[in-house]
């Protein structure tokens, strides 16, 4: 980890927490076991406030380019579930993805249990909009 712990901005930490709780009724094991280790790596988070934020830290609204262990190449954007909309290459915060990147940082690589099994992800760009 290039932070050495997952960097989160004071104002999102709310948020995502708020998000995390209103997804209820979850069915799908690797799906909870995605928001249980988000939730608890939230514990042990840096909290900036926002003008204190690196600019390669995935938070809400971040431009992301990863690979997976798979060798595919994606890219796409983090937002909150009302904004969602794939054919725009925008993943809801509760996805099992953002779920996986949320607080990591560029060059990061991290292993994540998804719905299709376990995946190593590099983080290769990441770009917040201005």
């Amino acid at each position: 980890m290039k932070y050495g712990q997952l960097i989160v901005d004071k104002k999102e930490q709310g948020l995502l927490l708020r998000s995390i709780a209103n997804a209820h009724s979850i069915e799908d094991a690797s799906y909870a076991a995605s928001l249980k280790k988000l939730k608890l790596e939230l514990l042990t988070a840096k909290i900036l406030e926002s003008q204190k934020m690196p600019q390669d830290v995935i938070r809400f609204n971040s431009e992301i380019t990863i690979t997976t262990s798979g060798g595919s190449e994606q890219s796409f954007q983090i937002v909150i579930p009302e904004k969602s909309d794939i054919t725009n290459r925008k993943i809801s915060i509760l996805s099992p993805m953002a779920l996986a990147l949320f607080g990591y940082a560029q060059g990061d690589i991290l292993e994540w249990v998804f719905p299709s099994g376990i995946k190593n992800i590099a983080i290769i760009d990441v770009r917040q909009p201005q």
